[in-house]
């Protein structure tokens, strides 16, 4: 008898497995970044308020760098 279930569903095609496999990959590297911003807070403690960038600024930059990327609308 095996440990390994049994697979009864129908085989993928290779652009679905790729495709499956690079979201996997973003997924595991953006949960390695968030894991080390949290080590970083556990092991230094928060930043200081002057150090920081209030979220209004960061929003209006991410907005600015949105609206450059799409063609103006008439």
């Amino acid at each position: 008898m095996t440990d390994q279930p049994t697979r009864t569903g129908r085989q993928l095609d290779p652009t679905a497995v790729a495709g499956l496999q690079a979201c996997a990959q973003r997924t595991r590297s953006e949960a390695d970044r968030y894991a080390a911003a949290l080590d970083d807070i556990a092991a230094n403690g928060l930043p200081s308020v002057e150090d920081c960038t209030p979220w209004e600024e960061l929003r209006e930059a991410q907005l600015a760098r949105l609206a450059a990327q799409r063609p103006a609308v008439a």
